[in-house]
């Protein structure tokens, strides 16, 4: 058996349901990422356009100059189930439902250099990522053979679906590529555009980060669009859609990596519960959570638009409370936007 085969037999080991190997030369799709952020739709995430990580994107032996080969690894996570749409329930993207994948994945990647180390007998200059560096992932995850790139901008595999998070090794050591995936399983299919709520997928594969979900519940630190506000539903981390409709998730597996196994309270939010949350009991309630990121006020924003797309007047008295006395001007601006909905619904309703 060969190295790399064996490398591939350690990644399973270690979780890793997709494993391949591409060199580090520039990715493919680079001037359609190039062309992206000319256009500005990268929103407010400046970091990615800075010359610096753009030149990285470009050139990946400029993070590692030994740089020979690169390991990409996919890990799954538990696929998110029919959503009831309870009122006073919000929405949680299903990879932020278990273990932030940053603080688990680090360990297990540590241990596939170890590995190889181990079988090479010398240390190997590496570099590893959990999409927290300079590489365009899935250009290199679709290069290595794991899947395509689909109209939704997620990579997809063909027996696997599009429910798992990538990872990347840098590695100063030949090993053999893996053949690209060539196939574009896409088709003529456009469930996905055309069930985004807000319309953010672009027909080259891209997305305008400014009417993304996921990017106005997790990046964006300031106030969401009033336009947009009503597209949020009940999402209040992240966004499922354009990966629930696709046909390829069907064959998705039924259960993820177990790190990543739902809490109930946070997967299924309750959400007047949430608004009375202080920054103590945020920091406690997701320690070890993806919704971390979004920091409290940025949540509870979140939380406070939801309960006004649902239009309950049983949320009245919390939203009051949080649009006079929370210590953050951003949840008091979304509270007092959502009694008004709640207000505006009532009144046209009569």
């Amino acid at each position: 058996m060969s190295l790399e085969q064996d490398l591939k037999i350690e990644a399973a080991r270690q979780g890793f349901l997709l494993a391949g190997i591409t060199t580090p030369d520039p990715p493919e799709h680079f001037s359609v990422y190039a062309e992206w952020l000319r256009r500005g739709q990268h929103g407010e995430m400046a970091y990615l356009a800075t010359e610096r990580a753009v030149q990285r994107r470009v050139d990946p032996r400029l993070i590692l100059l030994e740089c020979q080969s690169i390991l990409v690894v996919g890990i799954p996570y538990f696929p998110p189930w029919q959503w009831k749409g309870e009122t006073g329930e919000g929405r949680v993207a299903a990879y932020a439902w278990g273990a932030d994948y940053h603080d688990v994945l680090p360990a297990r990647l540590q241990a596939l250099v170890t590995f190889l180390e181990g079988s090479l007998g010398y240390p190997v200059p590496y570099r590893w990522y959990t999409d927290t560096g300079p590489l365009l992932e899935r250009d290199l995850a679709q290069r290595a053979g794991l899947g395509w790139i689909g109209k939704n901008t997620c990579l997809i595999h063909p027996r696997q679906g599009s429910y798992f998070l990538l990872a990347e090794i840098l590695l100063g050591v030949k090993l053999e590529p893996d053949p690209p995936f060539t196939v574009d399983h896409c088709g003529t299919c456009t469930r996905c555009l055309e069930a985004c709520p807000t319309g953010c997928i672009l027909p080259d594969r891209t997305l305008d980060a400014w009417r993304c979900i996921s990017y106005l519940t997790i990046e964006l630190k300031g106030a969401i669009p009033e336009n947009l506000r009503p597209e949020l539903g009940d999402w209040v981390f992240g966004c499922d859609v354009c990966q629930q409709v696709c046909p390829w998730n069907r064959f998705a597996p039924t259960q993820g990596d177990s790190t990543f196994a739902p809490h109930k309270d946070i997967a299924v939010p309750e959400l007047t519960a949430e608004l009375t949350l202080t920054s103590e009991a945020f920091k406690r309630k997701f320690k070890g959570s993806p919704l971390l990121r979004a920091k409290r006020r940025g949540y509870l924003r979140n939380v406070a638009v939801a309960l006004g797309n649902q239009g309950d007047p049983e949320a009245i008295p919390a939203l009051k409370r949080a649009s006079t006395d929370d210590s953050e001007p951003l949840v008091r601006e979304h509270a007092a936007w959502a009694l008004e909905e709640i207000h505006r619904r009532a009144r046209r309703e009569d």
